[in-house]
């Protein structure tokens, strides 16, 4: 790098007003034993060596010097990073409530206060997630009802992209629409038009915030909170975003209590309201108008982001190995010919299982995880790890273990497939995460990328456009998606 370019300016101006702190009251952990790492700097520790656009390709990179468990430093923070399966299983799966808490991240801190389901902690994080799963399966989730709601999505889906007539298009909002339609008639009993300014409002400021907090600035302000102050753009907008988004979900759920009927509970947040209305006062509520407005936050965004950026890649591949594509619509039309794809034919085609199997491994949709941190001091691995502390369960070195995935840096379904063609699950598979912090969505996302997946392909062959290059480069942001693109439906029927 060099000296004009504004990180490195960031980082110069973080060392001058850190290096007092540097000989004055540093924390240190003399009695643990925390696993060794690249040798920190000063005040930056080991910012320096990462790739700050991507920080998931340095630290996998970093786990074949220093092995599966190893120390870096974020600032003048501690992360343990966990790599490849074994020894995220061990954490995630042999060792759940142990790393089953959220480390305080400044950037969701200070905004989500807490609050909702994905960076809530302690009880306050176990009552909304109990309440998220069993009012999930509640409306259909993993049921007919949802697949019934999926295929119906589906066919306006199909519909839009048919009014391209085979023309080049940008395919990033339709996806994000129709997936984002499945979670709101979940929360809200509800669809909008893909042409709807609200809902078109609601999926731009999700993906503006996707792409910030996973952006450098994101980084080095987590990094050193109180200095980033000055030019915490990236905070501020985030912030903005989110009380755009809370703005809705509380004039919506304001609406909803006007006309609740306990006995005819339409939707996630009516059931919420009704838990709300039976808490008994006392000083540890959990039904809050805060946690209520938060969890519909992460659910929307959680519910149509990782499935609409799979979808994105499963497109994109299909038109960079064409000879793929034949081989799934090859197996739809055996399989399904014209009919409706049902849930039901994915156990019938192990080929269209593997390769959506593949592309969620391939696509890597969440390459470092959420964050985790422990919730107790605990002896790991023959280290001793501090409770709180930060802990990184890389998911790319999972889904890129080369002891679990013979090609694993290049797009190959019959790493799912036996020599007979037969589907093999693996158990390094681990998109959803693992664990006590595993998504609770997961059974509702395979539903829609098996229906919508099939759907799209019983219908359409998908082409880049003339001339255009099909770069498989993800893009820089918290989740891994395609660079933008255009492609070309080209009608089959």
């Amino acid at each position: 790098m060099n000296a004009s370019d504004p990180i490195t300016l960031v980082l110069s101006i973080i060392l001058c007003l850190f290096f007092a702190l540097f000989f004055y009251g540093r924390k240190r952990n003399t009695h643990y034993n925390l696993p060794p790492g690249p040798r920190p700097l000063p005040i930056i520790g080991n910012l320096h060596i990462l790739d700050l656009k991507k920080p998931y390709l340095t630290l996998h990179q970093l786990s074949r010097k220093y092995g599966p468990i190893y120390t870096i430093k974020l600032g003048e923070e501690k992360v343990i990073v966990l790599c490849g399966y074994d020894a995220v299983k061990d954490a995630l799966v042999n060792h759940a409530d142990e790393f089953s808490g959220r480390p305080k991240v400044p950037l969701f801190d200070e905004i989500i206060k807490g609050h909702g389901v994905i960076f809530a902690d302690n009880e306050n994080w176990k009552v909304m997630r109990r309440f998220t799963l069993s009012t999930l399966r509640d409306f259909g989730m993993g049921k007919e009802a949802i697949e019934n709601k999926i295929s119906e999505e589906a066919d306006f889906l199909v519909k839009r992209f048919r009014s391209y007539k085979g023309e080049p298009f940008d395919n990033i909002m339709n996806i994000n629409a129709a997936v984002a339609n499945i979670i709101v008639s979940i929360l809200l009993s509800n669809r909008f038009d893909y042409e709807d300014p609200i809902l078109l409002k609601l999926v731009k400021i999700n993906n503006d915030n996707i792409r910030l907090i996973g952006s450098p600035m994101a980084l080095l302000y987590n990094a050193y909170p109180s200095v980033m102050t000055w030019c915490s753009t990236v905070k501020n907008t985030v912030a903005k975003n989110v009380d755009v988004m809370h703005t809705f979900i509380r004039e919506t759920f304001t609406k909803q209590k006007k006309i609740l009927d306990v006995n005819d509970q339409r939707n996630l947040i009516d059931s919420f309201l009704v838990k709300q209305k039976e808490e008994k006062p006392n000083p540890e509520l959990y039904f809050t108008n805060e946690n209520l407005t938060m969890l519909v936050t992460d659910l929307f965004g959680a519910g149509m982001e990782t499935t609409s950026t799979t979808l994105r890649w499963g497109l994109l591949l299909m038109m960079k190995y064409p000879e793929i594509q034949r081989k799934v619509q090859s197996e739809i039309e055996k399989v399904i010919g014209s009919a409706e794809p049902q849930v039901s034919h994915r156990k019938v085609m192990p080929y269209t299982d593997a390769v959506i199997h593949e592309i969620q491994r391939f696509g890597n949709i969440v390459p470092t995880n959420l964050p985790h941190a422990t919730t107790q001091d605990i002896n790991f691995r023959g280290y001793l790890l501090p409770k709180g502390i930060h802990v990184i369960p890389l998911l790319t070195s999972v889904l890129y273990d080369k002891d679990h995935f013979a090609k694993a840096d290049e797009f190959y379904p019959e790493h799912f497939l036996d020599s007979s063609g037969n589907f093999v699950r693996k158990e390094a598979f681990m998109p959803f995460s693992a664990g006590k912090r595993s998504c609770a969505g997961e059974s509702l996302a395979k539903m829609e990328l098996f229906l919508f997946f099939t759907r799209l392909l019983q219908n359409f062959t998908f082409q880049a456009p003339p001339g255009a290059a099909l770069d498989l480069t993800a893009a820089v942001g918290f989740t891994a998606g395609p660079l933008p693109h255009k492609i070309c439906a080209i009608p089959r029927v």
